[in-house]
C-alpha cells in the first residue's frame, strides 16, 4: 500500500508537468503567429495600402451611385375586392421576380420595369377602425385572442385583410415620378371588368341611398316642427292639452340623429367609391439606407485584404507542399 501512493503522486505531478507545458506551447505558437501576421503586413505594407486605398475609393464609388429607393402607396379596397388586389400585387412581384419585362410594359403598363426590384402589400393596422361600431367584429377579436396572442391575432391575415388601409410597397433602383409607376400600378389595379360592374351599381346605390336618407330627414324635421307649432299654441291657450302615446317622439329623434350620422359616413364614403381601388396618398423616393448599400467603402477594402492574404497563404501552401514532393521523388 505505502509504495504505490509515492508512485501515484509522481504521475500526478508529470501530468501537471505535460499540461502546464501544453498550454505554454499553445501560448507560445499563438504569439508567434501574431508575430508572423505583424511581420507579413510590415513586408507587404505598400501592397496592403494600395489595396485599402484602392477598396475605400471603389466603395465610395459604389455608394454614392448605387442607392435604392422606399415607395408607398396607401390604398382602401371596396367592394370587398382585397383578396383580389393581394393576388393582383402577389402576381406583380411574381413578374418581377422572375424578369418578366414584357408582362410589367404591356399589361401593367410600366414603361420602365427594371426600375423595380421588388413590391409588397400590408395592411395598416388599425384595431380600432376595425372594431368601431361593429360589434360582431369586436366578439371576434375577444374570441381569437382568447386562445392566441393578441398581436398574432392582429397580423393574422384574416383579421388583418378586413382593415381599412392597406400599403403598397416597392422598391426602386432610381428615382420615380408618379406618373412612371403609381398611376400605370393603379390603373392596372381598376381594370377588372368584374369589379367595375360592381363599383358603378355600388356607387349609384350608395348615392340613392343619400337622397332617401336626406328625404327622411326632411320628414322627420316636417313632424318635428309640427308638433313643437301645437306644443307652442297650446302653451297660449292655457288648456290641458292630451298628446297621443303612440307618437313615439323619443324613437323619432334617435332615428334622426342616427341617420344624420350615417349620412356623415355615407359622404365620405362616396369620396373613395369612384374606384374599386382607391389611392388614398403616396409617398415616393424615400432612400433606403443598409448596411450592404451604404458602407461598401468599409466592405470593399476588408474584402481585399482578406482576398489577399488568402492568395499568399495559398501560394505558400503551394510551394510548401511542391517542395515536399520533390523530396519525396528523390
Amino acid at each position: 500500500m505505502s509504495t504505490k501512493v509515492p508512485q501515484n503522486n509522481s504521475d500526478q505531478e508529470i501530468d501537471i508537468f505535460q499540461l502546464s507545458k501544453s498550454i505554454g506551447n499553445f501560448f507560445d505558437r499563438i504569439n508567434r503567429s501574431i508575430f508572423r501576421s505583424i511581420q507579413f503586413f510590415i513586408r507587404n505594407w505598400i501592397i496592403v495600402l494600395i489595396l485599402l486605398v484602392l477598396g475605400f475609393g471603389l466603395g465610395w464609388y459604389v455608394d454614392s451611385h448605387k442607392k435604392t429607393f422606399q415607395n408607398q402607396i396607401t390604398v382602401t379596397p371596396n367592394f370587398e375586392s382585397v383578396d383580389y388586389l393581394y393576388s393582383k400585387i402577389d402576381l406583380i412581384q411574381s413578374k418581377i421576380a422572375s424578369g418578366d419585362t414584357v408582362f410589367l410594359k404591356k399589361v401593367v403598363g410600366i414603361q420602365h420595369p427594371l426600375k423595380i426590384k421588388r413590391i409588397e402589400i400590408k395592411p395598416v393596422a388599425d384595431v380600432y377602425k376595425f372594431i368601431e361600431d361593429k360589434q360582431q367584429n369586436f366578439e371576434l377579436i375577444k374570441l381569437m385572442a382568447e386562445v392566441g396572442e393578441v398581436k398574432k391575432v392582429l397580423e393574422d391575415n384574416v383579421t388583418s385583410k378586413n382593415y381599412t388601409f392597406h400599403t403598397i410597397s416597392f422598391v426602386s433602383n432610381q428615382i420615380t415620378e408618379e406618373k412612371d409607376i403609381v398611376e400605370p400600378l393603379l390603373k392596372y389595379l381598376n381594370s377588372s371588368a368584374y369589379f367595375n360592374s360592381i363599383q358603378q351599381i355600388g356607387y349609384k346605390n350608395l348615392q340613392r341611398e343619400i337622397a332617401q336618407n336626406d328625404t327622411i330627414i326632411a320628414q322627420i324635421d316636417d313632424v318635428l316642427k309640427g308638433f313643437s307649432s301645437t306644443v307652442k299654441s297650446s302653451a297660449k291657450n292655457d288648456k290641458l292639452v292630451y298628446y297621443n302615446e303612440n307618437l313615439q317622439l323619443n324613437d323619432i329623434i334617435k332615428t334622426k340623429q342616427k341617420l344624420v350620422i350615417d349620412q356623415g359616413k355615407n359622404r365620405f364614403k362616396l369620396i373613395s367609391f369612384d374606384k374599386t381601388i382607391k389611392e388614398v396618398n403616396s409617398t415616393l423616393n424615400i432612400n433606403e439606407v443598409k448596411v450592404v448599400n451604404s458602407n461598401f467603402k468599409i466592405i470593399l477594402p476588408v474584402f481585399f485584404l482578406l482576398m489577399f492574404v488568402l492568395i499568399r497563404l495559398f501560394l505558400k501552401f503551394y510551394r510548401k507542399q511542391l517542395a515536399l514532393s520533390q523530396v519525396n521523388q528523390l
